[in-house]
């Protein structure tokens, strides 16, 4: 979808998940944002150290602030988690698997946290996760830091955790870019959101 407002994505988002009902597709959205701060439910304004410009939007998901900015790629979930008979713990950690798993393709070790939902690389947080359930239906999702200017993070404590380094994926040396590592993320939740529940992938 290119590089997308967030409040107009955000919106977007809203608007299909209120409007779906049992027999409706699952989705999955990829986007870039024009530089924003977002701010989960929970979070708290302390974890905004400084003013630097940057809009700061009070969000629906799940978790604290973080940052988005272009050459971040982001997967937005649009699904009806009862279909997949999937708790909001375990669909977490699957989504984590889907980046573990293209990192893994790359020869780049990452895991998740228990304390801390995200993707980490020697400490470094390179994926951040927040999710919206709403009536058995989820939106937002993952993202994924790829090529992109990671200065604003500076301002903030990522997710809510003071000193946290977040790194991405040129970094690392993968030269790939955002369309490629897009279309591979994809289908690594594909495998791991339908395969992992027995369910047939039908195209259309």
């Amino acid at each position: 979808m290119g590089v997308v407002d967030y409040r107009v994505t955000w919106q977007a988002m809203q608007d299909f998940t209120n409007t779906r009902t049992d027999r409706s597709c699952d989705e999955i959205w990829l986007v870039q944002h024009p530089p924003v701060y977002t701010q989960g439910i929970a979070g708290k304004s302390e974890h905004l150290l400084c003013d630097n410009g940057i809009t700061v939007i009070k969000t629906d998901r799940g978790g604290q602030i973080t940052y988005h900015g272009p050459g971040q790629l982001i997967a937005y979930l649009l699904l009806d988690i009862r279909r997949l008979r999937l708790g909001v713990r375990e669909l977490v950690r699957r989504m984590e698997s889907a980046v573990i798993d293209l990192l893994k393709d790359y020869h780049i070790e990452a895991t998740g946290r228990p304390d801390a939902p995200g993707v980490y690389v020697a400490n470094a947080k390179i994926a951040s996760l927040g999710l919206k359930i709403k009536k058995g239906f989820c939106y937002h999702g993952i993202a994924l830091n790829v090529d992109m200017n990671l200065m604003p993070f500076s301002a903030i404590n990522p997710c809510g955790y003071a000193g946290l380094v977040v790194t991405q994926t040129r970094d690392l040396g993968i030269t790939a870019g955002l369309e490629t590592l897009g279309n591979e993320l994809i289908e690594k939740l594909q495998e791991r959101l339908i395969k992992g529940n027995n369910i047939h992938r039908h195209e259309h």
